[in-house]
């Protein structure tokens, strides 16, 4: 486990060294691993850093609201809408890989155009210690490793928490006292509903997935998962009222996890079950069913794609 009283002021001293006098920018996504990076680069730097959100249109339901409430603090934040750039910039993609490339080559190209505003040489990003092991290791490519583009117009990317699991991150965030929202949200990963959609991306697919998604961290919490989602994963035959439809089939995983190199599906009870069913095929009239996934990591991943 990482000692904070000396890992915070090490990490302060690091980034302050590598930034020295230039300006930054962070990217920042509310979640826990880029809001640590946030309050180290801040307590580094101070104003010279610029916050960055960029709202690609993949994010869960509220998120970008809920982003300027908890970081209302921050005069300096910029809420980027670029939602239009990224699923046109995705249209057509159905393969795993291709899509998170797109999304990480999408990312850069945003904070490229922030930083210049803000003059700014450097990003810091809040990638941790599984995102790179899962990169180099093959198993998928997380859009601020793998997937970043050969090409990236910044003086450095620095990376606070590269070697922290998520577990230490949140240590790290309690000891910085940050919200209890930020330190024990659920994780949610940086492509965002993209990789809970098997296949292309589109405007219908997004919206299944977004309202599965409220729905089932609402009926999960009680169960404290170390993440629960929905993921669209496919089309099935339905009956809607009396009419047969050819609708979508989502499904819900939950799963319980330290730190997130590997899991076990969580035991959820009957009735919580039947509750999200209803609530997510009544939600959508192109939903037709839903599916609970058992599977552990290994053999499957957590997320979907």
């Amino acid at each position: 486990m990482v000692d904070t009283e000396t890992f915070v002021p090490d990490a302060v001293a690091e980034i302050d060294e590598e930034i020295d006098d230039a300006n930054a920018v962070i990217a920042l996504s509310g979640g826990v691993d880029s809001s640590v990076a946030a309050a180290l680069a801040y307590e580094a730097i101070g104003d010279r850093l610029t916050p960055v959100y960029v709202d690609t249109g993949l994010m869960r339901k509220g998120e970008t609201d809920q982003i300027r409430e908890t970081f209302d603090y921050m005069e300096s934040l910029r809420v980027v809408d670029a939602k239009d750039r990224f699923l046109d910039a995705l249209e057509g993609t159905t393969d795993p890989e291709a899509k998170r490339e797109i999304i990480g080559e999408q990312f850069i190209r945003e904070f490229e155009r922030e930083a210049k505003d803000a003059d700014a040489d450097y990003l810091v990003q809040g990638t941790i210690y599984p995102d790179r092991i899962e990169s180099e290791g093959g198993i998928k490519s997380h859009h601020n490793v793998g997937g970043l583009p050969e090409v990236v117009d910044f003086e450095g990317i620095v990376e606070p928490v590269r070697d922290l699991y998520k577990d230490e991150v949140r240590e790290v965030a309690r000891h910085l006292g940050l919200d209890e929202l930020v330190a024990e949200r659920m994780p949610f990963p940086g492509p965002g509903l993209a990789v809970r959609i098997i296949g292309e991306i589109t405007e219908e697919k997004l919206e299944v997935a977004r309202e599965a998604n409220h729905v089932v961290e609402e009926e999960l919490e009680e169960y404290e998962p170390w993440q629960a989602l929905a993921a669209v994963i496919g089309k099935a035959t339905g009956v809607k009222g009396d009419n047969r439809v050819h609708g979508w089939v989502v499904s819900v995983r939950s799963v319980e996890s330290r730190d997130g190199m590997t899991a076990r599906a969580q035991e959820i009870d009957w009735e919580t079950l039947q509750r999200i069913q209803s609530r997510i095929t009544g939600s959508h009239e192109n939903v037709a069913r839903v599916v609970y996934d058992v599977t552990h990591k290994p053999p499957a991943t957590i997320e979907y794609e």
